[in-house]
């Protein structure tokens, strides 16, 4: 796992001075190694963190045995060394390291831009041809690793944060893209293609940018809408028995390592999958990581204790204060860059922070719930699309709102303004985040834009259930957007790289065109997932409701971290970044202080909104 960035200019806009800068802002991401390439208006730099071939000879940029392609990589290709075998078959290429990077940039050299259908990994790259001036960056298909690019007037800055690109701020333009800013406080993060600049763009995942110093081309080469297919897998023992292979296959694939690693145990279904796996396949205890918040309604490190204990694993569990998570709040701004409200960046900070200490790389569980349904928004988009209920929902909706807070979230998952905005409408609601009618109410005139995300599937080759549509939905932008960029960002500050099983892409296509009467069966959500575990960890571990990995956030915003809301929530600030009206912040600041708890994420929305706006 690394950090890189880079630029091109035929006009020579950038020099060296300002890859150095972009090296330094990206330290974390590579403490290893850092390393610098410029040709003819180009430039790359890359921040090494070293976790398979741990040698001098794999540090990049990388050459390749031509000496015509260069290459900067961010990531890791699970099956390395099938390729690399082909090539030495195929192509008798020589190799020099035992790492991935180096079998990546020959199978560029040897079968061109498409090699990327070759790769199954967690990637963001860019290669370079100094013969022909061509310049390719690629991203993974599910958008694991991240990539921001700038482009305007002839001008290519690219880099895998944010803050690289902010660096070199003093040769290019940055304004504020008000698009942006609806979609943050209808979702609460950011979603592809957009950054909170007009003129920095996200790589959509699965795609690769071609540009050859005048112009840019963006090409998908996968799309995971266009994995559906027209049937359906129905047979449970058949595709129980694929899905076991798969994640057998897959952690076996991702614990390919030189350095220590371990798993992310919280206790939950995905997490304990990937770990028990992970201890199967192992010949030593593995060591897995959960933290103990002080708050209990919010801990399920007892429960990842037992099933520890059960596995026999080395489980390391720590214990952290409210005051612990409470420092790390004024670090999301910096470490996300842009205007991010998910709060179980917190925890997932910390638990980082602690496995760090032990070990190099981790295996995350993330990507269960949204394949095999394991969220409530998915039983919301299933009553949702009931006849009856969208006969009735307005008059329901009105009814609801005049009863206690609990039906009042009822009534705004209700009051859905048409069916093509209903999908981000649930998840915006669920989260308990503003409606699209709120936040064209808070924003000034000025700054409000119509919200446009892709909610409907018509041209797949079948007809999907409602609950598959939601989950799709979240595929296309809540994981990649707001919950990968979570754990990558949250990881890569402590320098330590993350890995997520459940998300190879070959189970994602398995998952995609399993039977819903399989994720759900029984009123028992991911069923079949679970059907796998349970052949490995006793069922009884898990007869016990499911708690989220978050802070009790709800609670600080009325004790300790009040002061955000007296600072950022006040008339002063309102006026200062001049993009919400007053008026309707203080109606909000008086509902949530009178009871109505279930506002505390919109508080939490508008302080990062305005903590963002007032530092930029």
């Amino acid at each position: 796992m690394c950090g890189l960035a880079g630029y091109y200019s035929k006009e020579k806009v950038f020099t060296k001075s300002d890859l150095e800068k972009m090296s330094a802002s990206l330290v974390h991401r590579g403490p290893d190694a850092d390393g610098f390439f410029e040709h003819e208006g180009l430039g790359f730099i890359h921040r090494r963190l070293s976790i398979i071939d741990l040698s001098e000879a794999a540090n990049q940029p990388m050459f390749s045995a031509d000496g015509n392609h260069v290459i900067i990589f961010n990531g890791e290709i699970y099956n390395y060394l099938e390729i690399r075998a082909k090539l030495e078959t195929e192509k008798g290429v020589k190799f020099k390291t035992n790492g991935d990077t180096e079998v990546i940039l020959e199978a560029f050299v040897h079968y061109g831009e498409t090699f990327v259908n070759m790769l199954n990994g967690m990637y963001a790259m860019a290669i370079y041809n100094q013969l022909n001036g061509e310049l390719f960056i690629y991203r993974d298909r599910m958008g694991i690793k991240p990539l921001y690019y700038y482009w305007q007037d002839g001008n290519l800055a690219f880099a895998s944060e944010l803050k690289a690109i902010k660096t070199v701020s003093d040769k290019i333009s940055l304004n504020i893209n008000k698009a942006a800013i609806n979609e943050f406080l209808h979702l609460g993060y950011i979603p592809e293609p957009h950054s909170i600049y007009n003129e920095v763009k996200k790589l959509p995942s699965g795609s690769y940018l071609k540009a050859d110093g005048k112009s840019i081309k963006i090409k998908k080469y996968w799309n995971v809408n266009e994995q559906v297919k027209s049937n359906v897998l129905t047979d449970e023992t058949q595709a129980k028995e694929q899905l076991k292979e798969l994640l057998f296959s897959s952690v076996r694939y991702r614990m390919i390592s030189d350095v220590p690693y371990g798993t992310f145990l919280s206790g939950g279904i995905d997490s304990t999958t990937v770990t028990a796996i992970s201890q199967q396949i192992s010949d030593q205890p593995v060591k897995t990581f959960t933290i103990r918040l002080d708050d209990a309604k919010f801990n399920e490190a007892d429960h990842a204790k037992k099933i520890a204990e059960y596995l026999g694993t080395d489980h390391h569990e720590y214990t952290v204060t409210e005051k612990d998570a409470i420092e790390l709040v004024d670090e999301i701004t910096d470490r996300y860059d842009e205007p991010y409200a998910d709060s179980s960046a917190i925890p997932t900070m910390l638990v980082s922070k602690m496995a760090r200490q032990n070990v190099t790389m981790t295996l995350s569980g993330d990507g269960g719930d949204e394949l095999f349904f394991g969220y409530g928004a998915y039983q919301w988009a299933k009553r949702l699309d009931s006849s009856l209920v969208k006969a009735l929902r307005k008059p329901a909706a009105f009814g609801f709102s005049q009863m206690n807070n609990r039906f009042k979230r009822i009534a705004r998952v209700f009051d859905y303004e048409t069916e093509s905005t209903k999908k981000s409408h649930i998840f915006s609601q669920e989260q308990y985040f503003f409606t699209r009618q709120q936040i064209r109410d808070f924003l000034k005139p000025e700054w409000r834009e119509e919200i446009k995300l892709k909610e409907t599937f018509s041209e797949l080759p079948r007809d999907l259930t409602a609950m598959e549509q939601q989950a799709l939905f979240d595929l296309n932008y809540y994981l990649k957007d707001d919950l990968l960029v979570k754990v990558d960002r949250a990881s890569m500050k402590y320098s330590l790289e993350t890995r997520v099983p459940v998300l190879d892409y070959r189970i994602v296509e398995f998952a995609l065109n399993l039977s819903p009467d399989l994720k759900i069966k029984d009123g028992q959500t991911k069923y079949l997932l679970k059907q796998v575990l349970y052949d490995l960890v006793p069922k009884k571990y898990f007869d016990r409701p499911k708690w989220g990995f978050s802070v009790p956030l709800a609670k600080w915003l009325k004790s300790n971290l009040k002061y955000l809301v007296d600072e950022y929530l006040s008339q002063e600030m309102t006026e200062k970044c001049g993009v919400l009206n007053y008026a309707e912040i203080e109606k909000l600041k008086k509902s949530f202080f009178a009871g109505e708890d279930n506002l505390y994420n919109r508080i939490w929305l508008i302080i990062l909104l305005h903590k963002w706006l007032s530092s930029s």
